[in-house]
């Protein structure tokens, strides 16, 4: 599954730097104009686009590949617990199958969300009033989870069908889904994805983004890392808990392969609801709340690790630049 900084005060500190444009937090407003925590453009630098991809797309894939390692097995009990019917008993064995193919999707996904993020986040900052930072978070987030869906979309699909035992290696699942469903095979359950990732991208970012805003304004200071980590896990079980019914139905389109028991998104709440009961939308809420809060976690404190960490080695070159040999 960003870079993610709203800076404040320090002109010197490295993690404004990666801001590009060093925003200040402005005091919150008592009066009803002040829905959200607001920030300004102070000393504004010319927008590097380029350079914030970059940071965008290292930091992103980074924090994408620890995630995604870490808790793997979490994810996996998530998706055997979703796709269970009945008092169907889910399989302990096999927790980190699919993992090396994944991998491959999400190094070049995280890294196309962030790096769509950032670039759309900053620009938008600069364009939108000062009040209005929320929706810039929101907005970056939507547009960085379409981005990042070509990418996604496929993996989940590989991923997901590895998790269930259909299929015993990527390349194995890539060749039979495309030969018995055709290449639309890989993007089964697209639309239900995007159901579930843009609203859980927009939200998570932009709680996140917020809650920082708003740590800062309290702390008067900028905020480390356990701080951060601490953010995001809250950020990300919030919005996992919310989102958990969407993620039960993308699970179940994107795993019943050609057999077509669902036909589309209203058919399938439709039929878990006719069959299961309502509650079975929520199946898998307490692994997901868990595996995306400790995700969250672990996302945003390397995320932003990652972000200072190149912020200053960009710097110390340009305060020491190599000197030519004689």
């Amino acid at each position: 599954m960003g870079p993610l900084t709203l800076a404040i005060g320090n002109k010197n500190s490295s993690m404004e730097q990666s801001d590009m444009a060093v925003p200040k937090v402005q005091n919150l407003s008592t009066g009803s104009r002040m829905s959200f925590a607001s920030v300004s453009i102070g000393e504004e630098k010319p927008f590097d686009f380029i350079q914030t991809l970059i940071d965008g797309i290292i930091a992103g894939g980074t924090a994408g590949v620890v995630v995604e390692t870490a808790l793997y097995p979490i994810d996996t009990i998530k998706t055997r617990l979703q796709v269970a019917r009945g008092g169907g008993q889910i399989v302990l064995k096999g927790l980190y199958s699919g993992l090396a193919g994944n991998l491959a999707g999400v190094l070049p996904a995280s890294a196309a969300f962030l790096g769509v993020y950032e670039p759309t986040k900053q620009k938008l900052l600069r364009l939108l009033p000062e009040n209005l930072s929320a929706v810039a978070h929101l907005t970056a987030g939507a547009v960085g989870g379409v981005a990042a869906s070509l990418i996604r979309v496929p993996t989940e699909v590989v991923k997901q069908r590895m998790q269930t035992g259909q299929f015993a290696s990527a390349p194995d699942a890539v060749r039979l889904i495309v030969a018995k469903e055709g290449f639309k095979g890989l993007y089964a359950g697209y639309r239900s994805f995007l159901l579930r990732d843009l609203p859980f991208d927009a939200l998570q970012f932009c709680l996140y983004e917020q809650l920082r805003i708003g740590y800062k304004l309290a702390a008067k200071r900028e905020l480390n890392d356990p701080e951060n980590a601490v953010i995001g896990a809250f950020a990300g079980a919030l919005t996992g808990a919310i989102t958990t019914p969407l993620d039960v139905i993308k699970t179940r389109l994107m795993t019943q392969g050609s057999a077509n028991q669902y036909n589309g998104i209203v058919d399938c709440v439709k039929t878990i609801v006719r069959e299961e009961g309502a509650p079975a939308l929520l199946k898998g809420v307490g692994p997901r709340v868990l595996w995306i809060g400790i995700g969250g976690s672990i996302f945003f404190g390397v995320l932003e690790s990652t972000k200072r960490f190149l912020a200053e080695s960009r710097t110390k070159r340009i305060e020491n630049p190599v000197k030519k040999q004689d």
